[in-house]
């Protein structure tokens, strides 16, 4: 089942009245509901929103992505349920006993797959991705020789232009492509949570400082869909220095994008889920095949 993604960017207040998400804006006092059971992600933006703890504690029941903005509208903190699979502490048990050279294995698929899904956006927008699927052949275990970062240097240059850098508090468009990735970011570590595993603990990310590795390794082949996304916004509108409205419902609206995921047509919030469930198979020793999206 698809879940709603609501974004909430003017004053309001949130409750909950029989198991009804309950949103009333404090500018003109309508009220909007939606039931909590039919949300995947809740994106709180405006500094003068409100949320009762039943409200956060229902959210939580579901599952339910909550995603707190900060002063410059960007998003900063995640509320996740902690306990939301019923052989959780086996899960986390084969997550944290899974050898080194599974994990190696796990990254080479993931990088394939990244370098793949850049190359067929290059495609789409008018380039040429046959480079970065040539680069995708030779990913090693681990991706030892870093096949990621020779393919990202060819990528966004093409994608932009040849002065264009990939930096987090660069120029625009890179606070669009922040605003995005945190969006699937979030959306990535509902997934994992779902389906019993910690996102903490990941497969080649190993931050001290970071509480979500696992959920930044496995989102790397779903972030050429935000891109594809981002360009299009600079094709329509320009640059710009900011992250409009407009941008947000777009990038928040990627979730329910649709994708090609095990030979079926699914929507992005659903992809995830499939792989997230290949990735805990795959340390169980189920299978070591992971799941991840493709284009239509």
């Amino acid at each position: 089942m698809l879940k709603r993604s609501l974004f909430i960017s003017s004053p309001g207040h949130v409750n909950i009245s029989k198991k009804q998400l309950v949103v009333t804006s404090k500018e003109t006092g309508e009220t909007k509901t939606a039931p909590v059971e039919d949300l995947g992600c809740l994106v709180l933006e405006h500094p003068q929103t409100t949320i009762t703890l039943v409200a956060l504690q229902e959210l939580a029941a579901y599952n339910v992505g909550v995603i707190i903005c900060d002063q410059k509208h960007m998003p900063t903190s995640m509320l996740l349920h902690l306990d939301s699979h019923y052989i959780q502490t086996e899960r986390f048990r084969n997550q944290i006993e899974a050898s080194e050279p599974l994990r190696k294995q796990l990254w080479q698929q993931t990088i394939k797959s990244k370098l793949i899904n850049q190359a067929g956006l290059l495609d789409r927008v008018g380039g040429d991705g046959s480079a970065l699927r040539h680069i995708a052949t030779g990913v090693k275990s681990g991706d030892t020789d870093n096949r990621e970062a020779q393919g990202a240097r060819r990528y966004w240059a093409a994608l932009f232009n040849e002065g264009y850098r990939r930096e987090r508090f660069g120029p625009s468009p890179n606070e669009k492509l922040n605003y995005g990735y945190s969006i699937i970011r979030a959306a990535m570590a509902r997934a994992l949570t779902s389906t019993g595993l910690l996102p903490t603990l990941g497969i080649f990310h190993k931050n001290k400082y970071n509480a979500f590795c696992l959920a930044d390794d496995i989102m790397e082949p779903y972030r050429p869909f935000v891109d594809l996304a981002v360009w299009e916004l600079v094709e329509e509108n320009g640059l710009g220095d900011e992250v409009t409205q407009t941008d947000k419902a777009k990038l928040v609206g990627l979730l329910a994008r649709d994708v090609r995921i095990n030979g079926q047509t699914s929507p992005m919030m659903v992809a995830m889920a499939h792989t997230a469930a290949s990735l805990s198979a795959a340390f169980s020793s189920e299978k070591r095949k992971l799941a991840y999206p493709e284009w239509l």
